[in-house]
C-alpha cells in the first residue's frame, strides 16, 4: 500500500507545528521541515535555559548582596559566614531583596553578622 502524504492527518501535523512555530521569521514559521527543525532545536534550548535562568539570578542576587554589604565596610564572604555562624536562615533572594527594599534591616544583618565573625589572630 503507498504512503500517504498529503492527507488530512499529515496536513493537521504540519498546521500544529506551523501553529507552535507563530512568531519565528521567514521559513521558519512557513516552512514544514525548517520549523520542525526550529522547533526541536528551540525547545532543546528552552529546556535547558530553565536551570541557567537560576544561576542567573543566584549570580545577580550576590552581586546586589556584595555592593550592599562593601557600603558597609564587609565583604559578602563575612557576612555569609557571620549570618550562618548566627544560625539566620535567608537565602540570598531575600537577603538581596532586602539590600534593595529594605536598607535599615540589612545593616541590622550587617551588625549581627559582624557580631558573629570570629575574633582574628593578630600575629607579630
Amino acid at each position: 500500500m503507498t504512503r500517504a502524504r498529503s492527507g488530512k492527518t499529515m496536513l493537521r501535523g504540519r498546521a500544529r507545528v506551523r501553529k507552535l512555530t507563530k512568531g519565528f521569521r521567514l521559513g521558519r514559521h512557513h516552512l514544514y521541515r525548517q520549523s520542525l527543525v526550529t522547533l526541536i532545536r528551540g525547545r532543546r534550548y528552552a529546556f535547558r535555559d530553565r536551570r541557567v535562568k537560576k544561576r542567573e539570578f543566584r549570580k545577580l542576587w550576590i552581586v546586589r548582596i556584595n555592593a550592599a554589604c562593601r557600603m558597609r565596610g564587609m565583604r559578602y564572604g563575612q557576612m555569609i559566614s557571620g549570618l550562618q555562624r548566627a544560625q539566620v536562615i535567608l537565602d540570598r533572594k531575600t537577603l538581596a531583596d532586602l539590600a534593595v527594599h529594605d536598607p535599615e534591616v540589612f545593616t541590622k544583618l550587617v551588625e549581627l553578622a559582624r557580631a558573629n565573625l570570629p575574633a582574628v589572630a593578630v600575629s607579630a
